[in-house]
C-alpha cells in the first residue's frame, strides 16, 4: 500500500514536470512561430514606429508652441484663416488654369517679386547659377519664371503666349540693356510668337522715364501693363500700375522668418541708422540732431562717405543685426524718398521712421493718389512713423523710450502682420490685372 501511494505520488510529480516543460515551450517558442514572417529590422521598426510616430507628434506640438510668433492673436483667427486658407486653396487648384505666363528676371527686383511677394523657390537655390527658374500657380494663373545671366535674347525657346519682363530702366547704361530686350519681345509679337507683355520697371528716381513710352500700347506699342517703381505721375491703376521697391536682393539681403525672439526679445538700442552721408543732405542733419542730444549713443549709427554697390558677408551680417536689435529704423531720403531700407526694416519688425519729404524731379501726385510720396504704401496703410523734418526725432525718441516691452511686441506683431498682408495683396492683385487684361482680351 505504501509501494503503491510512492509510486502514484512520482508520478503526479513527474506529470506535473512535463505539463510545465509543455507550457513553457509553448509561452518562450510557441508565440515566436506564429509572428508574421519578415526580417529582424522590419520588426524593430514595427515596434518603435508607435514611439517615435508619438514622439513626433510632441515634438511638433512643443516646436508649434515655442516658435509660435502670433500667440493669442493667432489662436483668435484661427477658425477664421483656417476658413480663408480653405477658400484659396480651393480657388487654386480646383480645375485647370486658364491662363500661362512666364516671367523674365532682367533686374534685381525680379527677386523680390518671385521669392519675397510670390514666396516662390528657385531651382538651383545658388544665387551665382547661369539659369534658375521656378514655378507658382496664384488664382487662375499658372506662372514659371525664369533669371539668370544665360536668360539673353533669342538663345532661350520662347513656348508662351504671355510674358511678363522685368527690367532696370534707372540709368542710362541700363536703359539701353532694358531696350534690347523690349525690341526682342517687340519682335516675338510682330511673329506671333508672343499675345501679351506687361512689363515691371524699375525706374528713374526722379520719374524720367519718358524712354519707355513709345512702347507703351496707349502710345501704339505693344506694352499692355506696365508697373512702374517710384511715385510716376504716370500711374493711373488702369494700365500704369504702382510697384514697391522692395529690398535689396542685389545685395543678398534674404526672405526673413519671423521667430518667437524677434517679437519677443527686449531689444538693445533705439534706434539704428546704416548708410550713406551725403554733404548737405537730411542724412547729415539727422546725423547732427542724433549727436546733439545725445541719443547717438543710444541708437547703433554706422555711417560712411562714398556708397558701395555691394555687401560683404560682414556688413551685411551687421545690418540685419541692427535691424534685429533695433526698436526703430531710420529711413532718411536720398535720391528718392522710397529706399530699400524701408522694406527691409518691416522684414525685422523695426518700425521705419520714414521722412516723409518729396525729392527732386518728376515724382509726384496721380490723377488716382494725392499722397505722394510713398503713395503705394501709404494706401495700404502702412504702420510706419512719418515725420516732415529730422528734428521731431528727439520728441519720437523720448516717446520711445517710455513705451514698455509689452507694448513693443504688440506693434512688432502688427508690423509684420501687415508687411506679410502687404505681399499677399500685392501678388494677388498683380494677378488679378493680368487675369482681367491677358484673359479679356484672348476672348475679344
Amino acid at each position: 500500500m505504501r509501494l503503491t501511494r510512492k509510486r502514484l505520488c512520482s508520478f503526479l510529480i513527474a506529470l506535473y514536470c512535463l505539463f510545465s516543460l509543455y507550457a513553457a515551450y509553448h509561452v518562450f517558442f510557441g508565440r515566436r512561430r506564429q509572428a508574421p514572417a519578415g526580417s529582424p529590422r522590419g520588426l524593430r521598426k514595427g515596434a518603435v514606429a508607435p514611439a517615435r510616430e508619438r514622439r513626433g507628434r510632441e515634438q511638433f506640438t512643443l516646436e508649434s508652441e515655442e516658435w509660435n510668433p502670433w500667440e493669442g492673436d493667432e489662436k483668435n483667427e484661427q477658425q477664421y484663416r483656417f476658413k480663408t486658407s480653405l477658400q484659396v486653396l480651393n480657388k487654386s487648384t480646383k480645375g485647370k488654369t486658364d491662363l500661362s505666363v512666364q516671367i523674365w528676371g532682367k533686374a534685381a527686383i525680379g527677386l523680390y517679386l518671385w521669392e519675397h511677394i510670390f514666396e516662390g523657390l528657385l531651382d538651383p537655390s545658388d544665387v551665382t547659377a547661369q539659369w534658375r527658374e521656378g514655378k507658382s500657380i496664384v488664382g487662375r494663373t499658372q506662372y514659371s519664371f525664369i533669371t539668370g545671366p544665360a536668360v539673353i535674347p533669342g538663345y532661350f525657346s520662347v513656348d508662351v503666349n504671355n510674358v511678363v519682363l522685368i527690367l532696370n530702366g534707372r540709368e542710362k547704361a541700363k536703359i539701353f540693356y532694358a531696350t534690347q530686350w523690349l525690341l526682342y519681345a517687340q519682335n516675338l509679337v510682330q511673329i506671333q510668337k508672343l499675345q501679351h507683355l506687361a512689363v515691371v520697371l524699375l525706374g528713374n528716381e526722379h520719374c524720367n522715364n519718358e524712354w519707355i513710352n513709345p512702347f507703351l500700347k496707349r502710345n501704339g506699342g505693344f506694352v499692355e501693363l506696365l508697373f512702374i517703381i517710384y511715385d510716376s505721375p504716370w500711374i493711373n491703376d488702369v494700365d500704369v500700375f504702382q510697384w514697391p521697391l522692395g529690398v535689396a536682393t542685389y545685395r543678398n539681403f534674404p526672405v526673413v522668418e519671423a521667430s518667437w525672439s524677434m517679437l519677443h526679445d527686449e531689444r538693445p538700442y533705439l534706434c539704428n541708422f546704416l548708410g550713406t552721408i551725403y554733404e548737405n543732405s537730411s542724412r547729415q542733419a539727422l546725423m547732427n540732431i542724433l549727436k546733439k542730444d545725445g541719443n547717438d549713443k543710444l541708437c547703433w549709427v554706422s555711417a560712411r562717405e562714398h556708397w558701395q554697390p555691394q555687401e560683404t558677408n560682414e556688413s551685411l551680417k551687421n545690418y540685419q543685426d541692427a535691424l534685429l536689435q533695433s526698436d526703430l529704423t531710420l529711413c532718411p531720403v536720398g535720391v528718392n524718398t522710397e529706399c530699400y531700407r524701408i522694406y527691409e526694416a518691416c522684414s525685422y519688425g523695426s518700425i521705419p521712421v520714414v521722412e516723409d519729404v518729396m525729392t527732386a524731379g518728376s515724382c509726384g501726385n496721380t490723377s488716382v493718389h494725392h499722397s505722394a510720396p510713398l503713395q503705394l504704401l501709404k494706401s495700404m496703410g502702412a504702420p510706419f512713423i512719418f515725420i516732415k523734418n529730422w528734428k521731431e526725432l528727439p520728441a519720437v525718441l523720448e516717446k520711445e523710450k517710455t513705451i514698455i516691452l509689452q507694448e513693443k511686441i504688440e506693434r512688432r506683431k502688427m508690423l509684420l502682420q501687415w508687411y506679410q498682408h502687404f505681399k499677399a495683396e500685392l501678388k494677388m492683385k498683380f494677378t488679378n490685372i493680368l487675369e482681367s487684361s491677358f484673359l479679356m482680351k484672348n476672348k475679344s
